[in-house]
């Protein structure tokens, strides 16, 4: 504001020049002085005119150019973020996160991007391989110079590159990761998750059990690396004392492996009848569809990962995965009771238009994820610095999600980065998820 009047003032000496040699050409007939003579008079009042005019327009601009604070990988019209992502290897139908990410970010830049910016996203393949996600982490950081690694897929990958990212003070991000080990915010102040944690969700199930099948007899499927140990003890934890009795058998299985026919008839030979999966749907899918093979009878405790029914039960088989249990934080697009819901309506909408090609069931959770992503860029406001990202996004207050259920709302903190606590049980009928209980959790 104070810049103004300076301003309007040379603009003024400009227009009382301008007069005095209009003056001077109109009556240069006369004794006046002469055309030459009028115009090296202009000259001398205009130069230093325009010098203050330039001077001012330069403080202006540094002005707002000092409002603005870039970090690697932003300009005035880019911001470029990276991840990893298994678009090959054993878990690669979670590639599905990258190419609906990807597609959302692009919907934005057709509507103008953030703040008038285009986000470019980088998203390389790890094919699951945590050596791999060292490599191409740091190609994002130091070779495409990103700003941030944001949504990378993955518990021992985002561990494996945790400690790097941290040391270079590079925000990494909104990860697609469970374990409790990266909610650190002393030893990872650059890191944040967006699941439900691994000790928060298996209590879940643990109070379910205590609470309806107080006398269950549990057998575990785990996979041999912190996704599945960490489970395991997370639920073990929350069963408490009862662990010693409840728990009558648990079998690992490496990511590798072809099958887990043996372990499943190992875990029912221990005569459990209840079966807790701490795996990935692939191997998930695997022990419902061999566990109705053997005739084996048994309620199973489904993570919310492998919940997904054209990914783990269609392939289990839909009578082998009737009377399954989980905990749900999203909205189903099989379920007709969000048939109405606006926020479904314009996910459909999306898909429809932006990707096409992959399936709606599927893809809710990686909406989600992208939405969150824009919400934490947007907040950055023209402040783009590494500093002020993990700012914005370890201080979310109250969002509501358009895709999550009722009541389910995001509050992250720079203490507590836990993005939200509460879920719902459902059960699986044969053709859908049905939510049963009230919101469950802390």
């Amino acid at each position: 504001m104070a810049r103004e009047p300076s301003f309007r003032k040379i603009s003024a000496e400009f227009r009382d020049a301008g007069t005095i040699v209009q003056h001077h050409l109109a009556t240069r007939d006369s004794k006046s002085l002469s055309f030459e003579a009028a115009k090296t008079r202009y000259s001398s009042m205009i130069r230093p005119l325009i010098l203050a005019a330039l001077s001012l327009s330069v403080a202006a601009s540094s002005a707002v150019a000092a409002d603005r604070k870039y970090g690697p990988g932003v300009s005035d019209t880019e911001i470029r973020i990276g991840q990893t992502v298994p678009y090959s290897g054993p878990i690669s139908s979670l590639s599905r996160f990258g190419r609906i990410e990807a597609a959302y970010l692009k919907m934005i830049n057709a509507a103008g991007g953030i703040n008038g910016r285009k986000v470019t996203l980088v998203s390389l393949d790890d094919a699951f391989t945590p050596a791999k996600t060292v490599q191409q982490t740091r190609k994002l950081v130091e070779d495409d110079e990103v700003l941030a690694i944001v949504g990378s897929i993955g518990t021992p990958t985002n561990l494996a590159v945790a400690k790097y990212l941290n040391s270079k003070q590079v925000p990494q991000i909104l990860l697609l990761a469970s374990t409790p080990k990266l909610d650190d915010p002393e030893n990872l102040p650059w890191t944040t998750t967006f699941m439900l944690p691994q000790p928060l969700e298996t209590k879940i199930y643990a109070d379910y059990l205590l609470t309806n099948k107080p006398d269950a007899k549990i057998a575990v499927i785990y996979q041999n690396d912190d996704l599945g140990k960490g489970n395991l003890a997370g639920f073990k934890a929350a069963l408490g004392s009862r662990a010693a009795t409840m728990v009558v058998a648990e079998a690992s299985y490496d990511i590798m492996e072809p099958t887990v026919d043996s372990q499943i008839l190992a875990l029912k030979a221990s005569g459990a009848d209840t079966l807790f999966h701490a795996s990935n749907a692939r191997f998930a899918a695997q022990s419902i569809r061999k566990a109705h093979e053997i005739g084996w009878k048994v309620q199973h405790v489904l993570l919310s990962g492998v919940s997904s029914i054209s990914a783990v039960l269609r392939p289990a088989g839909l009578a082998a995965s009737t009377g399954a249990i989980s905990a749900f934080w999203l909205k189903t697009s099989e379920d007709p009771a969000w048939d109405d819901d606006a926020g479904m309506r314009k996910y459909r909408a999306f898909m429809k238009a932006w990707a096409p090609n992959d399936d709606v069931e599927e893809s809710i959770f990686p909406y989600a994820t992208a939405q969150i992503m824009v919400e934490v860029l947007r907040q950055c406001g023209d402040d783009l610095s590494r500093e002020n990202l993990i700012r914005q996004a370890t201080n979310i207050q109250g969002v509501q999600l358009a895709t999550f259920l009722p009541g389910l709302t995001i509050n992250v903190t720079p203490s507590n980065r836990i993005g939200w606590r509460k879920a719902r049980m459902a059960r699986f009928d044969g053709t859908r998820w049905v939510l049963f209980d009230k919101v469950a959790g802390n």
